[in-house]
């Protein structure tokens, strides 16, 4: 039977308490919220940092904190973000690598914010980013957001600078120019783009979260949901990480596949283990 691999995106670089005030901001309240995740079915948590005014942070001392608290609690694979948030410079946003966690998210691509300020991500940075997690032992997650970001995956692979199985996000629905809206047939073409040997999440930002999400289920993906990507549980009320991990891991086993633990998802993502 198959196993269904549930990321939770605890935090985001984006908004804070006044979108939910249920989004956890500083380590341990991160840690907390990673702890009752983990017990819901989460096998990864993907992490942003914020300072102590909870501004987005790259600080790689605030993402060793929260490594050390959120392994104090669970066993779940911490998957830090090199995307970080508007105002961070490029090279504050690799700092969370120098943290040593088990994954990083890399961005295959550039994308324009609709305050016209550009996400940059260009071909040189992503094979200098992704030789940074070679070296490191860390395996990257490439965040591809339209069927043009498969080019630079590809030359990834092409220049070997990227492993097997390639683990790769397939991300609908922001608000950026050179994403693509959070519709079915959206994500139907962007799997029919996924390489060889590879295991694929979807990300879909907004309302379209659940229909998406399970949508990739049944299409041979995994699930990524949290607070990062959608505050809402249903039409006006509020989530919670926890909440949204429990109802992901609800359909997984009513559609009749199971939910993957944190070492189950280690193995199938070729990971070492954890003792």
């Amino acid at each position: 039977m198959r196993k269904i691999i549930i990321t939770v995106a605890l935090t985001g670089g984006q908004h804070g308490k006044e979108a939910n005030p249920n989004l956890p901001l500083q380590p341990n309240e991160i840690a907390v919220s990673a702890l009752a995740c983990y017990n819901e079915g989460a096998a990864i948590a993907h992490i942003h940092a914020r300072d102590k005014n909870d501004k987005v942070s790259g600080d790689a001392e605030i993402f060793r904190e929260i490594k050390m608290r959120v392994r104090d609690k669970c066993n779940i694979i911490q998957a830090f973000t090199t995307g970080g948030g508007p105002g961070l410079r490029n090279e504050e946003r690799i700092q969370s690598a120098m943290a040593g966690p088990e994954i990083c998210s890399l961005n295959m691509g550039t994308l324009v914010r609709p305050d016209a300020t550009v996400f940059v991500n260009p071909p040189s940075q992503i094979e200098e980013w992704a030789k940074i997690l070679k070296d490191r032992g860390i395996k990257p997650e490439l965040e591809v957001y339209s069927h043009s970001m498969f080019e630079d995956v590809r030359n990834l692979i092409e220049k070997e600078l990227i492993k097997k199985p390639y683990f790769i996000n397939l991300v609908l629905g922001m608000k950026r120019q050179g994403v693509l809206s959070g519709t079915t047939k959206n994500l139907i073409s962007m799997i029919d783009f996924l390489p060889e040997d590879f295991i694929f999440n979807v990300t879909a930002v907004g309302r379209t979260q659940l229909e998406l999400t399970t949508l990739g289920v049944l299409m041979g993906g995994n699930i990524r949901v949290g607070l990062e990507d959608n505050v809402y549980y249903s039409k006006g009320v509020l989530a919670t990480n926890e909440k949204l991990v429990a109802r992901s891991a609800r359909i997984i086993r009513e559609l009749g596949f199971e939910v993957a633990t944190a070492d189950e998802a280690r193995v199938m993502l070729g990971l070492p283990s954890i003792n």
